[in-house]
């Protein structure tokens, strides 16, 4: 790992630091972050703002409920961008998991008619790693269009970004 890719080990840190590269906009007790893939453009993740926080059922009833509203309106956000994106985009798919970060997040994956059809109707995870992590989906400069689409979005939702 780059010293220019340090953040990457404290996510949540960096971002609180405003060193995180990702962000796209701080909302209710969380982040808004673009994905570091772009396997599938416009690939977001919604990073809870306390680390400590490992699960959902962490957090009082309301500021649950402020998060998943968070996760709503990144998703909102995704999808108008990634639909005036791509022509072929087909839905949105969120996933809250936990499985390998220790701490609370979701996923927000858009998904489109251009997928190959054995993961059409499958979750992202599905996909081959090789295709996931590939060096050709790294969020690069050619997303910052989407980005931008993204973020404006965000802003016409009533986020401050």
């Amino acid at each position: 790992m780059t010293e220019s890719d340090a953040w990457k080990m404290d996510r949540i840190g960096s971002a609180r630091a405003g060193t995180n590269p990702t962000v796209l906009a701080k909302m209710a007790h969380s982040y808004a972050v673009i994905g570091d893939t772009q396997f599938l453009p416009g690939y977001c993740v919604l990073l809870v703002d306390d680390p400590s926080i490992d699960r959902l059922t962490d957090m009082p009833k309301s500021q649950r409920l402020e998060f998943l509203e968070s996760m709503d309106t990144l998703g909102q956000a995704v999808e108008s961008a990634c639909r005036a994106s791509d022509s072929a985009f087909r839905r949105m798919n969120y996933e809250i998991l936990g499985n390998t970060d220790a701490y609370l997040h979701a996923h927000l994956f858009p998904r489109y008619e251009w997928e190959p059809p054995e993961n059409i109707g499958r979750p992202a995870w599905l996909y081959d790693p090789e295709q996931f992590y590939a060096a050709e989906a790294a969020l690069a400069p050619r997303h910052d269009e989407l980005r931008a689409r993204i973020v404006a979005e965000l802003a016409g939702l009533g986020v401050t970004v």
